[in-house]
């Protein structure tokens, strides 16, 4: 903890989609003690967020009410004295009625140092995901953002004659619940009730939802099809692009929903791709793995194995704490099961000498077996998971070949709230262990028929098949080949 006061970042995190977040704003995120976030602030910006910094939620309290400006306040003033670097997180921008200037005009008073690191608003950005260009030199020349949302309740203050004039393209955020009264003031100043008029809910997100209307009827589309904030209202000329420029809905993945099992830590690259090809991603952490202590000394051994990427990323930790580095392996054999294992020994300067054709413990052994690159002369050291598949040392054992088996690390189920099964297209499983933690946490109170089970390899595909479940194996034992064989079968649909 700084001594002194510390500092509040007054930060805008954008629409919602993860990889709309600034450079900086991540940077500033990565280096609080505190995060002070809103409601708007989406799943997969707060998964960003190191598990060591606090968090407040001040979107909603235990009465799912609003926490009081007034309280936030003090939050911030609080964290502040207390020598903290506190990051006020905003959706959008904090500056586009987000009341980011009053906080910042509170802490002014309170002698509180704080920079602002601007968002992308959502007024632009998701009117761009809906394939709307705000501005068009065929259709208007100007843009207006209005808020919809009167202050303390009271009754709206929009000027429908000059915005009727201006003919640009209107904006309307925080408008769901007010628009039809919104729609009527803009036909009744003159408005054409036929403008092309467009809703988006949770927009930039891959559960982003659009609909095209006319004006006379947008709050009628509204009721019909229960938009709920977050959502945007644009009027104007340029929705009759929509169709045309709508990009965002084409991404072959879109309407798909992924339940992904993986620990937090290894399902990032997942749900990265899964989300970019349009996907509605649900991070469900089944697992969770712990480093083990284990003796780094390899010298006696001329091969050296490695069953996982995260057991790369643990030895050479543990080399590291040593004040050792790559050199250590000198002299040594390197076999990888795979080459998402591969990929992460070159991160570390080492290009594995042995990748099996099929990315398992039991292609890994019995390869190197028939191959003659492992004999009876060899001493095998083998760095994987506690517990883990057996397959590889039970063919070492078998083969007579001498070898150590290190657990590095150690996997633990976790425990979380049940959710409905019936809304995901598919579930991605990336070891056996993802499959018993996920079972785990029904308790065989579901049916498991009912899950197409995206699994990484056979070993994992087995343990799915054991509860019933419709297995189908990506081609090749990686995270890309998983993420082509959901394409694969939701565009042949």
């Amino acid at each position: 903890m700084a001594e002194g006061k510390g500092k509040v970042y007054l930060v805008g995190a954008g629409p919602g989609n993860e990889e709309l977040l600034t450079v900086k704003a991540f940077d500033v995120i990565k280096r609080a003690d505190v995060i002070v976030y809103d409601r708007l602030i989406s799943d997969s910006i707060l998964s960003k967020i190191p598990d060591d910094i606090e968090k407040i939620n001040v979107g909603k309290n235990a009465g799912s009410h609003p926490v009081p400006q007034h309280e936030i306040n003090k939050i911030l003033m609080s964290k502040a004295l207390e020598g903290k670097n506190v990051v006020r997180l905003k959706g959008g921008d904090p500056f586009v009625f987000g009341r980011g200037g009053e906080e910042l005009e509170f802490l002014y008073e309170s002698d509180i140092s704080f920079e602002v690191v601007p968002g992308i608003t959502s007024a632009i950005a998701v009117a761009a995901y809906a394939g709307i260009p705000v501005t068009h030199r065929d259709f208007c020349s100007s843009l207006h953002i209005i808020t919809g949302h009167s202050k303390d309740g009271g009754s709206l203050e929009i000027d429908y004659d000059s915005l009727v004039k201006l003919k640009g393209t209107l904006i309307f955020m925080m408008s769901v619940a007010s628009f039809y009264k919104i729609a009527e003031g803009l036909i009744e100043a003159g408005m054409n009730p036929d403008m092309d008029a467009a809703v988006v809910e949770n927009g930039t997100r891959p559960n982003q939802r659009k609909f095209i209307s006319k004006l006379c009827d947008i709050s009628k589309v509204i009721a019909e099809n229960q938009v709920k904030s977050p959502a945007i209202i644009i009027v104007g000329k340029v929705c009759a692009l929509s169709e045309k420029l709508d990009w965002f809905s084409k991404l072959p993945l879109y309407g798909c929903n992924v339940l992904v099992t993986g620990p937090k830590k290894t399902s990032e690259k997942l749900v990265g791709q899964l989300s970019r090809l349009g996907a509605y991603v649900i991070e469900y952490s089944c697992i969770d793995t712990e480093p083990l202590d284990f003796d780094i000394d390899i010298k006696e051994y001329s091969w050296v194995i490695f069953t996982s990427s995260l057991g790369v990323q643990i030895f050479f930790k543990k080399l590291n704490e040593a004040d050792l580095d790559s050199r250590h392996l000198y002299n040594k054999k390197i076999a990888a099961v795979g080459s998402q294992t591969a990929e992460e020994l070159l991160k570390h300067g080492i290009r594995a000498d042995f990748v099996p054709s099929k990315f398992d413990g039991k292609h890994l052994a019995q390869e190197l077996l028939d191959s003659g690159k492992i004999t009876s002369k060899d001493k095998v050291i083998v760095f994987r998971a506690k517990n883990g598949a057996k397959e590889l040392v039970d063919i070492f054992e078998k083969s007579n070949i001498s070898y150590t088996d290190v657990p590095a690390y150690a996997t633990r189920y976790i425990k979380n709230d049940t959710i409905d099964i019936n809304n995901f297209n598919y579930i991605t499983f990336t070891s056996e262990s993802c499959v018993k933690g996920f079972t785990d946490s029904f308790e065989n109170t579901i049916d498991y028929s009912k899950i197409n089970a995206i699994c990484i390899g056979e070993q994992t595909a087995k343990a799915a098949r054991a509860y019933g479940m419709n297995t189908i194996i990506s081609d090749i034992a990686t995270v890309s080949s998983m993420v082509e064989k959901i394409v694969e079968i939701y565009c042949a649909k």
